[in-house]
């Protein structure tokens, strides 16, 4: 019993120490800034569209080398079809898992993925010289439809930390059809799909500054 006990503490000592060491600066902020290059998919799909994503981030060490990696950035992503756009101004959460793999001294190698929350703050179809919001009864009247505002999905990225300086490139893929339609008979007489679906995917490269 005696042995069991003081394995127990050297064991609980240890982790302890670990954790102490691992929790010297727990918590990371930073801000960073980028290049979006979004779609949509499904009925959606139209070109790529260049955006950019600007924001702040936590990194909140849960050990030596794995991370959880959050924050709150602004992020303009849409798609494009010859002279139609969509462009939507979206607040995302990303709640990723983020492992940093020591490379040398002041390297680290980073790999993280998890889930987003999204909510589009603006949304518009443009055509020309018209303009639409994307949320309401004026695009609902031209096309039979309007944009969910919310979207989930999940996202991947890989990086590297040069001191206090990152680099990061990643992608998004959401889960929700972004096609809000309470009746189905615009779109089957238009275009013959009775169930029009299309979801966000977003490339993106941020460079970033860690405090």
């Amino acid at each position: 019993m005696k042995k069991l006990i003081g394995t127990a503490l050297v064991a609980t000592a240890l982790f302890i120490s670990t954790n102490v060491n691992a929790q010297d600066k727990p918590i990371t902020f930073g801000i960073k800034a980028g290049m979006n290059l979004s779609n949509m998919t499904g009925d959606l799909k139209g070109d790529a569209k260049i955006g950019f994503n600007a924001g702040v981030t936590l990194d909140f060490a849960m050990t030596p080398d794995v991370y959880l990696m959050t924050g709150l950035q602004y992020s303009l992503e849409g798609t494009k079809d010859g002279d139609a756009k969509m462009n939507f101004s979206y607040l995302k959460l990303p709640v990723h898992v983020g492992y940093k793999m020591p490379v040398s001294e002041n390297v680290k190698f980073v790999i993280h993925v998890g889930p987003y929350l999204a909510y589009a703050v603006d949304g518009k179809y443009k055509l020309g010289s018209v303009s639409v919001d994307a949320f309401n009864e004026d695009l609902e009247n031209m096309f039979g439809f309007k944009y969910r505002r919310f979207d989930l999905g999940i996202g991947l990225g890989v990086g590297v930390e040069i001191s206090k300086v990152y680099l990061d490139l990643g992608y998004d893929l959401g889960f929700i059809n972004r096609i809000n339609m309470e009746d189905n008979t615009w779109s089957i007489d238009n275009t013959g799909v009775s169930d029009p679906n299309g979801k966000n995917m977003n490339a993106y490269l941020t460079v970033g500054y860690k405090f």
